[in-house]
């Protein structure tokens, strides 16, 4: 028995986004780099750590929309396609950089690494949730779910009536789509309101993750702070993020990401080459993308890079680590000296920093539990919050405060004033969507397939990521255009719901819509009704 445990959460989570009409849609491209370089890595060093009989424990989210995306096989093909032009552009790159001692070996190792990606995608037959479930079913890995389709939750308490389908839903899409039924589920943004907590409790979610001050400020006061679970009155256990644990990973200033021999991600040869030197590895029209191969590292602050050396990158790797697994060895034998029972110390971090933006990621997370292993027996053990709450059952009873995670902690970024136009059309929506679901619950044929179309477009419109785009100004022109196509197709669809006699056209209009934004497909007319009642 160790004196404490490390609660190290993943929050795996992308936008819905799926065009059938567009062969190479821009933004699909946003799933297929997760792949190769979040997912996939994942993957591979959990199948490492299991193969070489390395315990490891974490808890991971997978929600709708991403699982959604990953079973879906025409995007799967379309990720096939996308990894064999990039296979062909690294043998490019090989010819044009020739014996170039700085970036002949980069190739090398951008060629072994895309390899190495096939293999898993090959191995797991293309089924990435199969491949983390059999983790689940080894004990290793807890998969929860999320919101259907990662809501602003407390955005949504002025049309409260859509906020327990889209809980509800949540829960059901996982189940529906993984083969496993969740207990636990992220908060989109770990946004909480008091006001939220009989949905949580009515869509069964038993536990869940709060930033620190959600715990912090709960009342009472939780007298462990965020190093023990409490429960709320509706029977939910929330836990809490660590802030330290989280700053020496998330700090731009003094995170482990920010190493001067880790991979730089802004330098790409997307944008350092010639567009004729990426044949045709490029978006609509010509524009520059990130195709992933990138050949700097951080280096310093200014504009000065030096070559990326990946074998000294993987020995930073090893060494920042042993530097976490030290700091949290440390801080659990100094709770465990004032506390009646094992500390958790929770670490939730978004998934694709672990790849995505931090290249070097999957090697850390693949070290922290090698280290845990060999130096932390006795003192720290790996868990899933299920498996934590499993071992201790008690909690105090307290009521979490509002709170989120991101800057100023209380939802500024997804209701600031870049996104706060958006919730007008969202409440709206859900209100008229939700009284025309109640009014027309028991609608069959061409009418029934519009009225269910109806609930898919209101959930896809809720979605936070739209806010957050707005928020952050990166591809602000496609989260308008989804927030308008989403309402649109909402309206149109409840006038042809509500429409006497119907024609060609309008079945036509139907069918189109649905094939486009086939979310959630699995899932019954009569689960998507009513979850509205």
């Amino acid at each position: 028995m160790s004196k404490g445990c490390l609660a190290l959460v993943l929050h795996a989570h992308l936008p819905y986004v799926r065009h059938p009409e567009h062969e190479r849609h821009l933004e699909e491209r946003w799933l297929y780099e997760a792949l190769l370089e979040c997912y996939l890595p994942l993957l591979d060093a959990f199948d490492r750590l299991a193969q070489e009989g390395i315990p490891f424990a974490l808890t991971m989210s997978l929600t709708p929309p991403l699982a959604a995306m990953l079973s879906d096989d025409l995007l799967c093909r379309r990720f096939e396609a996308h990894l064999a032009r990039l296979r062909a552009l690294v043998e490019h790159e090989a010819e044009r950089v020739g014996d170039d001692p700085r970036f002949a070996p980069l190739v090398a190792f951008y060629r072994e690494h895309l390899a190495t990606s096939h293999a898993v995608w090959t191995r797991h037959r293309g089924r990435v949730i199969d491949g983390l479930v059999r983790h689940w079913d080894a004990g290793r890995l807890e998969l929860v779910a999320c919101s259907a389709t990662h809501v602003y939750g407390p955005g949504m308490i002025p049309a409260k009536e859509g906020l327990l389908p889209q809980l509800t839903l949540g829960m059901r899409a996982f189940e529906s789509i993984v083969g496993r039924k969740a207990t636990g589920a992220w908060l989109a943004e770990c946004a909480y309101h008091p006001d939220l907590d009989r949905e949580l409790a009515a869509a069964g979610v038993k536990y869940t993750v709060l930033d620190a001050h959600g715990l912090e400020n709960a009342d009472p006061r939780p007298p462990f702070g965020v190093h023990a679970p409490i429960v709320s009155p509706g029977g939910t256990a929330f836990f809490a993020r660590d802030p330290e644990a989280s700053r020496v990973v998330w700090s731009r200033s003094e995170g482990y990401p920010g190493d001067a021999y880790y991979r730089d991600f802004y330098r790409d040869i997307g944008f350092d080459l010639p567009e004729s030197a990426l044949h045709g590895e490029v978006g609509p029209f010509g524009a520059r993308v990130m195709t992933g191969l990138k050949y700097h590292r951080i280096t310093g602050e200014t504009p000065h890079k030096e070559a990326y050396m990946p074998g000294v990158a993987l020995a930073r790797t090893w060494e920042h680590a042993g530097d976490f697994v030290r700091g949290r060895m440390a801080k659990i034998e100094e709770l465990a000296e004032r506390m009646p029972h094992a500390p958790v110390v929770v670490a939730p971090y978004d998934a694709e920093l672990f790849g995505h933006w931090w290249f070097e990621g999957p090697w850390f997370l693949e070290s922290v539990f090698r280290r845990l292993a060999s130096e932390a027996r006795g003192v720290v053990t790996p868990v899933t919050l299920g498996g934590y709450l499993a071992r201790q059952p008690y909690c105090v009873q307290s009521t979490p405060s509002a709170s989120s995670w991101g800057a100023g902690g209380h939802g500024e970024v997804w209701v600031g004033p870049e996104a706060a136009w958006t919730w007008r059309h969202v409440h709206h929506a859900t209100r008229w969507a939700a009284s025309l679901v109640r009014r027309h619950r028991d609608a069959e044929g061409a009418r029934g397939r519009a009225l269910d179309q109806v609930v898919r477009e209101l959930l896809l419109l809720q979605s936070s990521d739209w806010n957050f785009i707005l928020k952050t100004g990166t591809t602000m022109g496609y989260a308008e255009a989804r927030i308008r196509a989403h309402t649109h197709r909402l309206r149109h669809l409840g006038w042809l719901v509500e429409k006497p006699a119907w024609d060609a056209k309008d079945e036509a209009f139907v069918a189109d819509v649905s094939a486009r934004d086939a979310f959630l497909t699995k899932l019954s007319s009569k689960t998507l009704r009513d979850a509205f009642v």
